[in-house]
């Protein structure tokens, strides 16, 4: 099913079915703040009104759809008795699935499951209705919360691969489901999930979100399954069960990995992307992913599944829906104990002209490197966040990067400007952000990438909205 989400405004709900309307299977989820923080200061409303606004939001949403997800924002603060007075109607009116946020991760798990099953108990109509579980991790309890509220009636949760979301994050959805897989007596629930993928689209997320995770995270993280204590290693040599709750290949954490190298053919390939779920490659795409595994091999002399993984992260970001209107033709780099240059060569496969130009970078070669690339489009760029990690071990360790920036609309045209001397002027940068990732074993080159990467994107969004601002126009 696929879910939109909207406000209790019907020009959202209405934009929301038209983003969903050609899915086979829909639903429009709608939510109001019910706590009287919320009514009192952000909404300006009073809790009739709150019920109004609610009631009258699921039953335009049931005329587009009969799949309808009502949220009441802030339910962990807000009145018990009132939310069943507010969930019994929108539950008249169409809704099917009650989510229950704890929005602003106030909860403790005995308060919430409480509350689950206060609302299941005094909420009239509750068991024509799914029951869901919105946790957010700022006191760092979503896991328990959600768990929680799974005993107590909830049917549905709503999670994130890493935990990833609004300031701590959400419920981690590997963290649920492996809670549950490991005490299948405990929980009145099971699960159909391929948790082996578990490790493998944790990483995938990471690189294509640029939200790079913890080493120490449950499940998922890379210390997850190490052990460093002489008693800890002691006990799993003799029996690996005395400190591992769960066994590595349970959650795609595999200890050996099939290893490919410069010899390694493309049906070695082929197969060992389809083993990490890349098997619906075109022929196209998969021809590029051979190339820059053969680039790699040539500079590596062992490819794991690490680096694969991560190759393949390059080539989804940088397709991304979208041509690349920028791409490198040549970089290169000088660098030295007082500053750095670089001369960039770019290809503007819109027009085919290609520019060069080239930068000092105070701060060292990337700065350089992003200064001349900034020179080339004419544009100033904000640098948001610079995320750069290993992949493996050893010198020749692919890198991987993660930028993310925004345009500063004051300067118009090419500037060599640095960073520093404009970071005062937040007031004039545009508001939407774009992310970029890049992997090489070249950790300049993976820069390069990723930059160039998150600068195509917001061309291209740039290029749309001009598109659409003509169409009005006409």
């Amino acid at each position: 099913t696929i879910a939109g989400l909207a406000r209790a405004v019907p020009a959202d709900i209405q934009r929301c079915y038209d983003a969903i309307a050609k899915a086979p299977h829909k639903r429009i989820h709608t939510f109001l703040a019910t706590s009287d923080i919320h009514l009192e200061y952000k909404l300006k409303i009073t809790r009739d009104e709150c019920v109004a606004r609610a009631v009258a939001a699921v039953s335009f949403a049931k005329t587009l759809v009969d799949d309808v997800e009502f949220s009441p924002e802030d339910a962990g603060r807000s009145d018990q008795d009132f939310l069943c007075k507010v969930l019994s109607a929108v539950i008249e009116a169409g809704a099917t699935t009650l989510n229950i946020p704890d929005t602003v991760g106030y909860n403790m798990p005995e308060e919430y499951g409480a509350m689950i099953k206060y609302l299941i108990a005094n909420t009239k109509g509750s068991d024509k209705v799914i029951w869901s579980a919105h946790c957010h991790n700022d006191l760092g309890l979503a896991t328990a919360n959600t768990l929680s509220g799974i005993m107590n009636g909830i049917r549905q949760v709503e999670v994130t691969i890493n935990g990833i979301g609004e300031r701590a994050g959400n419920t981690a959805m590997e963290e649920i489901v492996m809670a549950v897989h490991t005490h299948p007596d405990f929980f009145p629930v099971y699960h159909t999930v391929n948790t082996p993928m578990f490790c493998r689209i944790s990483q995938l997320v990471a690189s294509l979100s640029g939200m790079v995770v913890q080493p120490n995270k449950a499940i998922v993280g890379a210390n997850a399954f190490l052990h460093e204590s002489g008693i800890h290693q002691d006990g799993v040599l003799k029996n690996k069960t005395t400190y591992e709750i769960i066994s590595p290949e349970t959650v795609g954490a595999n200890t050996v990995n099939l290893v490919l190298g410069k010899h390694s053919g493309r049906a070695a390939f082929r197969s060992r992307l389809q083993d990490l779920g890349f098997g619906e490659l075109s022929d196209e795409e998969f021809q590029i992913a051979f190339n820059s595994f053969k680039a790699l091999a040539d500079s590596k002399k062992r490819v794991t599944e690490q680096d694969l993984i991560a190759l393949l992260s390059d080539q989804v970001s940088s397709a991304a829906g979208e041509k690349a209107t920028y791409v490198v033709k040549s970089l290169q780099v000088v660098s030295g104990t007082t500053f750095a240059t670089a001369t960039v060569q770019l290809l503007n496969t819109e027009t085919g002209e290609v520019v060069i130009d080239a930068a000092i970078g105070k701060s060292g070669p990337i700065e350089a490197v992003f200064l001349a690339i900034q020179r080339l489009v004419g544009k100033k760029i904000r640098l948001i966040k610079f995320d750069i990690t290993a992949v493996g071990e050893g010198v020749d360790a692919l890198g991987q990067v993660s930028v993310k920036i925004a345009e500063d609309k004051s300067v118009s045209g090419a500037s060599s400007e640095s960073e520093e001397h404009v970071s005062d002027k937040t007031n004039t940068f545009d508001q939407a952000t774009y992310h970029g990732h890049g992997a090489d074993s070249d950790i300049i080159q993976a820069a390069t990438k990723a930059y160039l990467n998150s600068l195509n994107r917001l061309v291209a969004n740039e290029s749309e909205r001009l598109l659409g601002e003509r169409k009005v126009d006409v």
